[in-house]
């Protein structure tokens, strides 16, 4: 067990636990967190066509810091300095906006191809983040491949158009891609390297550092405006916004819980894996036909995913960390911080 799980909670529930215990319970509150959030953007997505999604994440994050308080953070039980926090805000905006800016470029199969790659640049991104410094065995690159590829397979095989390149779109996608995979290491490395670090602190920091940053691209977009104007006509989009944030704000904290415990590259293969549980979930609800490609990626995901359970027969090197002080956070900042900015450094030409 890694330090710091014996005092790490999830929503009132210990995890001080085995490890498939650990797993089971983060990994349910993950899936139905987002299996309701992905209910909820159906309805308002589609079917009352508002596509505000700054404004939403805007909305979303005023949510997530009511119930964070309700579950009895304070801003006295952070652990770490605030410009860790800017620095993965500012990664994590930069993630979305380019990833939302692709879209203009790039059609769905292009998108899916692209996202579902995740797991690849999280994991070789591991290998230089500090505190980190992870390395891989042969077999988990392959289970990470064979789930890429099978959730390639399944997610493309009713699509009616071959997937359409720009160069522009898959440089912005690529941008992003690199952005989310040293996100994740990057959450993983402080909750690592101080264990004292809580989900809720995560959490709470980012998104109140991150929603400053969301009032640029909606004014600059005009979104703002639209969305205010739109959700004025329809206020019980309010609701729904509140109630997906609700939902969300599981899957956010079990998603944290999974990266402090599991790391950042499992995690990124457990969200990866939900697109293929969501997209089967569909088709046994609205009795939808599965076809030899549908079998052919469910089975390649599902060995991926039994290849990434086996026992490593070297332990992954990591930073021992059994007396690591938190006065010590001030220090790890600073180097974190050197490292994004050499990465903000070679993101420039993307944006």
């Amino acid at each position: 067990m890694k330090n710091g799980d014996q005092t790490r909670f999830l929503f009132g529930i210990s995890l001080h636990r085995p490890k498939w215990q650990q797993f089971l319970i983060c990994s349910f509150g993950f899936f139905f967190g987002y299996l309701i959030n992905g209910v909820c953007e159906e309805y308002v997505y589609n079917r009352l066509q508002f596509s505000y999604g700054w404004y939403f994440t805007f909305v979303q994050g005023f949510v997530y810091l009511i119930l964070i308080r309700l579950q009895g953070f304070t801003m006295k039980q952070m652990v770490n300095p605030w410009n860790s926090y800017v620095k993965l805000s500012s990664v994590l905006m930069g993630s979305h906006g380019l990833t939302k800016g692709s879209l203009a470029y790039l059609n769905y199969p292009a998108q899916i191809m692209f996202k579902s790659t995740k797991v690849l640049p999280v994991m070789i991104m591991g290998a230089f983040v500090p505190g980190l410094r992870r390395k891989y065995s042969l077999h988990e690159y392959i289970s990470a491949l064979l789930l890429v590829v099978g959730l390639i397979l399944f997610t493309l095989a009713d699509s009616q158009t071959s997937p359409n390149f720009s160069i522009i779109g898959v440089i912005m996608i690529s941008g992003a891609l690199i952005m989310d995979a040293f996100l994740g290491n990057f959450q993983e490395a402080i909750f690592t390297l101080n264990p004292e670090t809580t989900q809720m602190e995560m959490l709470f920091c980012s998104t109140i550092v991150g929603i400053p940053f969301l009032l640029v691209p909606m004014v600059l977009t005009g979104e703002l405006f639209k969305a205010w104007s739109s959700c004025s006509q329809h206020p019980y989009v309010y609701g729904v916004l509140v109630f997906e944030a609700m939902a969300t704000f599981i899957g956010q904290v079990s998603v944290l819980s999974l990266i402090a415990i599991f790391g950042a590259a499992t995690t990124a293969m457990i969200t990866t894996a939900r697109k293929a549980v969501t997209l089967l979930l569909s088709y046994i609800i609205f009795t939808k036909p599965l076809t030899e490609r549908h079998g052919l990626g469910l089975l390649l995901i599902s060995i991926g995913i039994i290849l990434r359970m086996l026992p490593d027969t070297k332990p992954s090197p990591r930073v021992q960390v059994s007396n690591v002080n938190v006065k010590k956070s001030k220090a790890f900042s600073k180097e974190l911080d050197s490292v994004v900015d050499e990465q903000d450094e070679e993101k420039k030409p993307l944006i």
